[in-house]
């Protein structure tokens, strides 16, 4: 089912491979034990030949780059717009409430969630150094672990920092 290949520097494995199942017997459900096997155990890059556990982690992965992305610009722009339009608060409240909420659903959906340190690369360069050359599959899905602490602290800070300016907006407001 999973091809391991090598140690890390730390002691984690550096590749594993999710292999497609084949006739002999096996089920969904242990390609995705290998997959969760994979990534808590750290391992810097698992390729997954699987189509539909490829594509379904892929999606997973797209959903929490979405949150994070939704929630700093938006942000951002409540922050931009409270600066440059301080009048328009009907822009940049919401802008403000949109970057807390997506924050927060990330928070308790995606930051403990094994994945969400992982991406999916694209990159043909990269991916041309992978051991990419035994794999069945004509378009495996590969997740590279990536350290997302400093993603996590800017989409947190921005989205803290626009809501504390927006309800120090609204306080002001309601206190002239």
């Amino acid at each position: 089912m999973a091809d391991n290949r090598g140690k890390g520097s730390r002691g984690e494995q550096s590749t594993v491979i999710i292999r497609e199942l084949n006739e002999e017997g096996g089920d969904d459900r242990d390609c995705e034990l290998e997959l969760e096997r994979a990534s808590a155990a750290q391992t810097k890059t698992i390729i997954i030949e699987p189509c539909k556990l490829g594509d379904m982690t892929a999606r997973w992965i797209t959903v929490g780059n979405c949150l994070h992305k939704t929630s700093v610009l938006s942000g951002l722009s409540s922050m931009a717009c409270m600066y440059f339009y301080p009048d328009h608060s009907c822009v940049y409240f919401p802008l403000g409430l949109v970057s807390v909420t997506f924050a927060g659903v990330y928070a308790v959906s995606w930051q403990f969630d094994p994945y969400c340190k992982y991406q999916v690369e694209h990159n043909v360069h990269r991916l041309e150094k992978l051991p990419l050359h035994n794999i069945a599959s004509s378009n495996p899905i590969v997740l590279i672990r990536r350290d997302d602490n400093r993603r996590k602290v800017l989409h947190n800070f921005v989205a803290l920092t626009a809501t504390g300016l927006c309800a120090w907006k609204i306080y002001k407001l309601f206190i002239e």
